[in-house]
This record gives structure tokens, sequence and C-alpha cells, in this order.
């Protein structure tokens, strides 16, 4: 490959330039607050990626649940568990960092996406937690997401990438294994006994 050093685009009026202006509705859809439009997508919402940064770099996490399990508390104000995890808190780092913070929830079988921008902090409140609880387990603590910029993704990216269409699923069996993933890093690890034993491990570690 030659090097594309002198085609790489590095100014915003390059950039402008060749993909011009935006749809103007791609602009009136995005407000500050959350609209009743947009507050039932998120009830309707099991699944939603948040996105942080920090000193130690970009981090984007998968976070999911029941329908609604990211709280609308007010139309500037959403409530999120944190769930039990691996205690790598690669998002909670970056918050205490920086406050900055995205998400964007999917709904399985609808092709819009939503986008939300704003700051986030961790609450650590008895009374919340509790508010959180499913299967008598309450979360560690509770993200408060301070709403700045939301707005709808169109149809497109899903559509391309046939997400929803249970035809293009793959068999889990087609990739490694979890287990071989990291004995590939680690030669010494136990993958065989890591992949066994791991069904069991998510219904005990899952709350």
């Amino acid at each position: 490959m030659d090097n594309l050093t002198s085609r790489r685009i590095d100014s915003l009026q390059q950039l402008e330039a060749i993909y011009g202006a935006a749809a103007p509705a791609s602009i009136a859809k995005e407000i500050d607050y959350i609209s009743p439009h947009y507050q039932q997508m998120i009830e309707k919402s099991p699944f939603a990626v948040l996105a942080t940064i920090g000193s130690g770099g970009l981090d984007c996490s998968p976070r999911g649940d029941p329908p609604g399990f990211v709280r609308v508390e007010n139309n500037k104000t959403l409530l999120m568990p944190d769930r039990r995890g691996n205690n790598r808190l690669d998002s909670l780092r970056n918050l205490i960092e920086d406050p900055r913070a995205s998400l964007l929830f999917l709904i399985p079988g609808v092709g819009e996406t939503l986008r939300v921008n704003g700051t986030a902090s961790i609450i650590q409140d008895d009374a919340l937690r509790q508010s959180f609880v499913v299967n008598g387990k309450v979360p560690t603590t509770v993200i408060e997401f301070n709403v700045e910029r939301v707005y709808f993704q169109c149809q497109k990216a899903l559509v391309r990438s046939r997400l929803w269409d249970k035809d293009a699923q793959i068999n889990r069996t087609d990739l490694a294994s979890t287990g071989s993933m990291v004995k590939a890093i680690k030669a010494d690890f136990d993958a065989e006994k890591y992949d066994q034993q791991y069904p069991e491990r998510l219904k005990k570690t899952l709350y």
C-alpha cells in the first residue's frame, strides 16, 4: 500500500468540502433534553453502550438489563445501575478523571438508535441502589447521567449490518472460545477448565 499521508484529511474545511452540509433533519432532531419520544426509546431499550475518556485512553462498555434499566429521572437526568462485572472499572476510572460520557441505546428489532451525550458521575447511595434491585441483588453504584445532547440515529447502519436479521446470526462455535483467547495470550492458562465452568459461573455472577 502506498503512503496515504498526502491524502489524509486534517482540517474541517477539507472535511466539509468532501461531505457537504448536514441534512436539515439531522440537525433538527438534536435537543438538550429527553423528550417524551426519546424517553419511550430509552424505556424500551435493554442494551446501551457507555463511552468514556480518561488519562488511560478511551473506553466503550456494553451495558444491559431488562428494558428500561436506564431510568429517566427527569428530562435532563438518567440513572443507570452499575452491575457486577470484572472489576476492571475502566468506565468508572475514566469518569473520576473526566465526567464526559456518551450513551448509545439499541432496541431489538428497531433500526433507529438513540445517542445521548453529556456528563456522568458515580453515586453511592443505599436507597438509590435498592431501587435498582434485581434477583435480590443491588448494583454496587449508580451512574447519574446529565443530558446535554440527545438525538436518534437513522436505520442505515443497522440495515446495512443486518444486525437484527435472524438468518445473519452466526454460530458461537465459529469463533474461538473465551478460554482459548486468554490462553493465546497467557500460555499457562487452563482454557478448557475455564470454558467448562463458564456457564455455571455466569449464572452465579450475573447479578
